[in-house]
């Protein structure tokens, strides 16, 4: 059957089609239907999540700023069954070498630094209370469909989405248990998928959003849930460390973060503009939890969850235009993440506030697929126009610099900006891509990294096994090469393979044995949605596609 036969697509009307069941997009739902109950309005409004349930594909340290769940719903604290279980009652940092460490003293740090007063959460048990409440209120939230297509009207302004189609063999030809997927159209869309998402993917450079903004800047973070001993458990610590195990030209650093019922969250996050292609953000991760700092923690605990994905670290000015004809980006496909505070989850729950507030205006004078001008007008002199400010040199000072000098710079520029608002840099700029930042091969040696002990460091594919990853097997490769021949000469020839490394499920090979002509072979089943290789591949010719709905990683509580 071609794409020409295939039936015609059901369509469902809705005045706000939002797309992704995170943080901003369940903060921008439950607004819209305040408003609606405020001004006894009817405002329908519909939540798409590709994972198979709310919080499946959610994954976040994390340490969250409850100011935008104060603003979005001021009585939470008094509910009994909300997730804000552990404070922060001790937060400390520090400088690692190979085999030492030194603290830095809490008074010495930026004031907005510091996490008391701060909640240590699942971020994925989060949302799923904020989907209750959006269900509650009349919401209707689609776990496991995926928004694989944006819908354009004959003016080329948006008007919703489109969900992949389900049962497709993977030579394309519809199975039989085919599905068409199904049109949501709206008089605003609302797209909150995450990092690196490929509708916000599509959108930036469709309409530009990008131009006269600095290069988008990632990270990549990886995330163990351990159950430790009782006796080494101190609920609401917070520890965050740089330096060793990556070398002081590498941004990155850990988190580590202990919540309620034993359990720990330990990080490990890389900043994608590294240059060594021999470099594995996995395997700095599982040498990390080998440092005399953290090792013994883990001794006698047993890993329960492991995930990773892409953080945007662009910060204030690389954040695009956040709004086009017909919707407006959110969270962190708009890239408000405070990068020095490893935090973003508060700036989406506001921006998701601001886009609902927006929106609901322009409903309100019966307007549609226009530009909500008044979302892209006010997010600079709101909180998180503020609190991306503040920080807007920290990312650049400590990729031109190094870690040595780059994060004492990086903390005095926050001190004088926290103190007069002033910069003795201005606004420095990131200069190229994390994918333009790889250097040739030939320039650098192979790491040998250790082998895992089974213990506490681990391989990739018993990593991914407690992702609860699952893809249909059937269905067509989401991770689409351009040209594999490209691939094969420059990925493979000039930078010696660097999917294979940066790649934390183990999705990417090259198979050399018993052929002439290396093979890149793509184990889609593996992907965890982490999006690096969208982002990472030297020649931007690995594009990151949403697979069938509800395929992916199902974290319980990450």
């Amino acid at each position: 059957m071609s794409a020409v036969d295939l039936p015609e697509r059901e369509a469902m009307e809705f005045d706000v089609v939002i797309v992704g069941a995170g943080p901003a997009g369940l903060s921008a739902a439950i607004r819209l239907k305040q408003i609606a109950e405020e001004t006894g309005r009817d405002i329908s409004v519909v939540v798409l999540e590709k994972g198979s349930e709310v919080g499946a594909h959610i994954l976040s340290g994390a340490v969250v700023d409850p100011v935008g769940i104060d603003r979005l719903l001021p009585g939470w604290r008094e509910e009994a069954d909300h997730p804000f279980k552990t404070a922060v009652t001790d937060d400390r940092f520090y400088l690692l070498g190979p085999a030492g460490y030194a603290r830095l003293p809490n008074w010495a740090m930026p004031k907005l630094m510091g996490n008391h007063g701060n909640y240590v959460v699942s971020l994925g048990n989060v949302c799923r209370w904020l989907a209750g409440k959006a269900e509650a209120m009349g919401v209707e939230i689609y776990p496991g469909f995926a928004a694989a297509e944006v819908l354009y009207d004959e003016a080329g302004r948006v008007v919703g989405v489109a969900t992949g189609d389900m049962g497709v063999h993977k030579d394309g030809t519809p199975g039989p248990n085919f599905q068409r997927g199904m049109e949501l159209r709206a008089k605003y869309t609302l797209i909150g998928e995450g990092v690196r998402g490929s509708l916000a993917k599509e959108l930036i450079a469709r309409f530009r959003l990008d131009a006269g903004r600095e290069p988008a800047k990632f990270g990549i973070g990886l995330k163990e849930l351990w159950q430790i001993d009782p006796a080494k458990h101190k609920p609401g610590l917070v520890q965050h460390s740089f330096g060793w195990p990556l070398g002081w030209s590498t941004g990155g650093g850990s988190f580590l973060y202990h919540l309620e019922d034993n359990q720990v969250a330990v990080g490990f996050v890389v900043h994608l503009n590294y240059e060594n292609p021999y470099l594995s953000p996995f395997e700095e991760f599982q040498r990390f939890k080998q440092h005399p700092l953290v090792r013994d923690t883990f001794e006698g605990g047993k890993r329960i969850a492991y995930g990773a994905r892409a953080i945007t670290e662009g910060g204030f000015q690389s954040v695009p235009k956040l709004v086009f004809p017909g919707g407006a980006l959110l969270g962190c496909s708009a890239g408000l993440v405070n990068v020095p505070r490893i935090k973003g989850s508060h700036n989406a729950v506001l921006s998701g506030i601001q886009a609902a507030d927006a929106v609901a205006e322009q409903l309100g004078r019966n307007r549609k697929h226009d530009e909500v001008l008044a979302y892209e007008h006010g997010w600079r002199a709101s909180e998180i126009g503020r609190d991306l400010w503040k920080v807007r040199n920290v990312k650049p000072l400590w990729s031109k610099l190094g870690t040595l000098a780059g994060i004492p710079l990086g903390a005095l520029d926050m001190w004088l900006n926290e103190l007069t608002g002033w910069s003795p840099f201005g606004t420095l700029k990131h200069g190229k891509t994390d994918a333009a930042s790889l250097k040739p091969a030939k320039t650098y040696k192979p790491i040998a990294y250790p082998r895992p002990d089974g213990k506490i460091s681990f391989d990739r594919l018993s990593s991914v096994f407690l992702s609860n990853t699952n893809h249909e097997e059937d269905q067509p490769v989401h991770l689409k090469v351009k040209d594999a021949a490209l691939q094969r000469v420059s990925e493979l020839g000039t930078f010696a393979g660097p999917s294979t490394r940066y790649c934390p499920a183990g999705v990417y090979e090259w198979v050399t044995e018993g052929t002439e002509v290396p093979r890149f072979v793509i184990n889609a089943q593996n992907c965890v949605h982490c999006k690096t290789c969208d982002i990472k591949d030297p020649n931007q010719n690995i594009n990151w596609t949403v697979p069938e709905g509800a395929g992916g990683p199902n974290y319980p509580n990450m």
